[in-house]
């Protein structure tokens, strides 16, 4: 029977020989990689394509959730993080388990056995690890960078240099100062995770940082263009509008 490949990714030296610790009681996992930030974790899987991932959440460079945003493959998931229990509940449907550190043997073996199961059953993941975001809990707090994927290359684009967003179907154009990015995610996503201080909805297909906005000109009836510094015209909606003129005071 062919074993578990399995890679760890974790910023914390001692967190990866645990787990490689616990692993040797089971038969069934081979560890064929571990990385220490989530760059290499996500060029590693790529490169590797594992059956099993022990993921930690919180890491310098590339957070695992970002990792997660721009992953095409389709490795079962299990969390090993600090993060907040609560906050995390919202993945045990999609993820095959989070492992609170510091967590006891009993209950990684517990947790591994579940995946081992769920793999050699077939019924492991169909979709592709970015779809775990769909159950991801709203954290409250504005996103400050934003992960885009273009095909091997990762790139950050910090959200102060984010200068319009729109919606392209399923995906978004991100056009910020460097150029633009596509991104598969919602409009509704940036609208609630942008900072609202800086950001308008001015039209169902289009948000926009307000200091972008040269001007606001009539565009036929009860609509309007806002003219960008960058020379880009923009469509504004009646309730965008509404929103602007409350967002400048005029």
């Amino acid at each position: 029977m062919e074993k578990i490949r399995t890679i760890i990714i974790d910023d914390e030296s001692p967190a990866r020989e645990l787990i490689k610790h616990y692993l040797t009681e089971l038969d069934d996992i081979e560890v064929i990689a571990e990385c220490a930030d989530g760059f290499n974790g996500l060029k590693t899987i790529t490169a590797l394509k594992p059956d099993l991932v022990f993921l930690d959440i919180q890491m310098p460079r590339l957070t695992g959730i970002e990792m997660i945003e721009v992953m095409t493959e389709k490795p079962e998931i299990i969390f090993t993080t600090a993060y907040d229990q609560f906050a995390l509940k919202a993945f045990e449907l999609n993820a095959v388990d989070y492992l609170m550190k510091p967590f006891p043997k009993r209950r990684f073996l517990e947790a591994t056995k579940k995946a081992v199961d769920k793999i050699r059953s077939g019924l492991g993941n169909k979709k592709p690890a970015s779809h775990l975001l769909e159950k991801k809990p709203d954290t409250g707090a504005p996103v400050n960078r934003i992960v885009v994927r273009k095909g091997n290359a990762i790139n950050l684009i910090p959200v102060d240099q984010i200068r319009f967003v729109e919606a392209q179907d399923d995906y978004v154009m991100i056009y910020h100062t460097a150029g633009k990015a596509l991104k598969q995610q919602t409009m509704k996503f940036y609208e609630e995770n942008l900072p609202r201080e800086d950001f308008v909805r001015v039209h169902r297909s289009y948000i926009v940082r307000v200091e972008e906005i040269n001007k606001i000109e009539p565009y036929g009836k009860d609509n309007h263009l806002a003219i960008l510094k960058s020379g880009d015209k923009l469509p504004v909606s009646r309730s965008g509008y509404k929103q602007l003129k409350e967002e400048l005071n005029f």
